[in-house]
Order: C-alpha cells, then structure tokens, then sequence
C-alpha cells in the first residue's frame, strides 16, 4: 500500500481532517463574535414558535435573511436554541457533521470504503458548516433512508424521509429507494405513521391552529423563494442556474429542465434484473443525491455537501481501475466544485466566473450524467446479490 493510500485510510487522520475542519471554522466564529446569521435564523424559528409569532419574513431586529423550514424544524432546533449562542452553534455544527458520518459509515462498504468517503467530504463539509447550515444533516437523512430500506428497517427508513421532507422538503427523494423495500405496504404505513407524528409533535411547544396556519405559510414562502431564487442571488446553482447565467436565458422554465432531468433519472429503474445488486443500488443513491441538488434553484454553495456526498460514493462506487474520463471528472469536482468557496482558489476566478455564472454546478452536473450513463450501460456482477460483496 503506497503512502497516500495509508494516509486515506488512516482513521485518526480523516476523522481528525473530517471534524477539525468545521470545529475550526465554528469556534473561529465564536472567538471572533462573528456567529453565522444563519444560526439566528434558526434558533429563532424555535423562539417565535413557542411564542406563536409567525416564522417567516423579515425579523431585522433577530437576524437579516429568511426562515424557510417547516414546523418540525424548530422542535429540532429546541436543544440548542436554549443554550448559550456560542455553545449552542457549536453543538449543531457538530450534531451535523456527526449525523453525516454516522450516514456514510452505515452504508453497506466493506474495507474501510467509508474513510475515503469522509476525506473527500471534508472540505465542502467545512463550507457548509462555516454557514451553520442544516444541509449535513439533510444529506445524512437521505442516506439513511436508503441504509434502513437496505437493512430492512422499513419504519426507521420512512421516519429518515419524512423527517428530511418536514423540514426541508429535499428528503423526499428518499423514495427513490422504495423499491428496495421487501415489505412494501409495511413501508407504506410507516410513512402515514411518521407524517402524523412529525405534524403533530410541534404542537407540543405551540398550538394546533398555529402549526396549520405556518403549513400554509410555509407553502407560500416556498413559492416567494422559488421565484427570488432567479435572479442575482448566490442561490441557483444548479443546472438551470447554469443555462441562464451562460447563455443569459434568463427566461428559460425550471420544469423545461426539470422533467427531462427526471426521465434521465428514471432510467435506473429499466434494469430491473440488477435491483438487488450493491454497486448497482448505489448507482442510485448518488444520483439521488446529486439530483436533488443540481435541478434545484433552491441549491447554493453550502447545499453543495449532499450532492458532493453522491460524488463521493460515485467515485468509489467505480470498477477499479478508473479512466481518464472518471479521474478527470472527479479531480475537476474537487476543484471547482469544493475549492471554488475557499482561499485554495483563486479570488479573481471565483468572483468574475464561477460565482456569477453558477460554475460550482457543472462538475456535480457532468459527474451525474455520467452516472446516468453508467445506469444504462455498466455491466454488473449478479452474484453480488447473493454474496453482497465488497465494491472494489
């Protein structure tokens, strides 16, 4: 084994990286008082629920931006919004970082294969975090669901795809995994469970009347974001934000791009014979993960941590040994796609190209085409069904 392949997997090396890198950039923050905005945002959903204020529009007297997440969100939120702010967005950094690593080290991988994985999400983990966003754990409940689909923990699994639906909406993609179910209509139930459940339980710091009132809020907000999202902001990085920003199609329709985008990711479900074998399954889990954040014009850099998750789990997900064409995709994805945010990349591109014409899309975008491809394409050992054997 050569140095660097001892070093990639060197547990206290990549845990150290995994986990240095956003405690770093969080206690940065508190020492310099410079808490991210986006805390506020969230420790005041939980705040103005209890108090049965609305959640959503401008606060500038608690933080500037917008609340965007449903009502389970702030009961979430109740841990940490009640604890001292520079305690408090330090835990949920780690809370998010943790729930992402405990997601990738459950996914069926054997030699250490998570390692890897962790070392390649370091980076755009510490973006994201820098932002105190809540997209780790987003990424993690998506994982998840296709981790106890797989084990056959049916109920576990649809409280991973609700949760991350209440909250945020993305985690729906869940479903995507349904057919990986052995138990369908036990599948079924558990969600009707699970959505019951997550509806009902931020009652217990509200009211009834309020929680229906903020579903119905959240609904129109959503469709204000949706619409804002289009425009000179640093949201729309995706592939529709590429379209409009290169070629100045300002006009172009989110569903003209949308709809092809989900017939493309539908192709997984033509080969129906490789539905139980491992590297095939998750084919499907990294697109899932980079779909929903490529044909968003919700996406922007911090969200960029679950589709580099799905870049991830590609990249190892591959026949060894890998060509040109894959080490050159996900050596581009490293750097434009990761690096693009920090001081590792120059300030002059960054500001004049990749944030203007949405650029940290195009590698996620190109690496799921592949992924595409490979769905329709790769050849795929059966056997692996029988004796679910290692990826590489």
């Amino acid at each position: 084994m050569s140095k660097l392949a001892k070093l990639v997997y060197n547990k206290p090396f990549v845990l150290t990286l995994y986990f240095g890198l956003s405690i770093f950039a969080v206690v940065k923050s508190v020492i310099l008082h410079h808490i991210h905005n986006n805390y506020f945002v969230y420790k005041f959903g939980f705040v103005n629920t209890i108090h049965l204020h609305t959640v959503f529009g401008p606060q500038p007297e608690h933080y500037t931006d917008l609340y965007h997440y449903g009502p389970i969100f702030a009961l979430l939120m109740a841990p940490f919004a009640l604890l001292p702010d520079s305690l408090g967005v330090i835990l949920w950094v780690l809370f998010n970082a943790w729930a992402l690593y405990i997601a990738i080290k459950l996914l069926p991988l054997k030699n250490q294969y998570y390692l890897p994985i962790l070392l390649i999400c370091a980076h755009e983990l510490m973006t994201s975090t820098s932002n105190v966003e809540i997209n780790p754990l987003i990424g993690a409940l998506i994982i998840l669901s296709f981790v106890f689909i797989r084990d056959k923990k049916d109920f576990w699994a649809a409280l991973m795809i609700c949760l991350g639906t209440f909250i945020k909406l993305y985690g729906v993609v869940g479903l995507a995994f349904f057919f990986f179910s052995d138990n369908k209509f036990k599948f079924i139930l558990s969600m009707l469970f699970w959505s019951v459940v997550l509806f009902l339980l931020p009652m217990l710091i509200s009211s009834p009347s309020y929680i229906v009132q903020t579903y119905h809020d959240w609904y129109g907000d959503l469709v204000r974001k949706n619409i804002s999202n289009i425009g000179p902001s640093l949201q729309d990085v995706s592939l529709m934000g590429l379209i409009r920003n290169i070629f100045n199609y300002r006009q172009l329709s989110n569903i003209a791009v949308i709809i092809p985008g989900i017939l493309l990711f539908a192709a997984w479900y033509a080969r129906i014979k490789y539905y139980k074998v491992l590297p095939y399954q998750l084919l499907l889990l990294a697109s899932t993960l980079i779909f929903v954040i490529i044909f968003s014009s919700s996406s922007e850099s911090p969200t960029y941590i679950i589709a580099f998750a799905g870049v991830a789990i590609w990249f190892m997900n591959l026949d060894r040994p890998v060509t040109r064409l894959e080490l050159s995709l996900f050596i581009f994805a490293l750097l434009l796609t990761s690096f693009s945010p920090s001081d590792l990349f120059p300030h002059y591109i960054r500001v004049t190209y990749v944030i203007p014409y949405k650029l940290k899309a195009l590698p996620c975008v190109l690496i799921w085409l592949k992924i595409i491809y490979e769905t329709v394409t790769r050849k795929f050992n059966t056997e692996t069904q029988r004796k679910d054997a290692s990826l590489l």
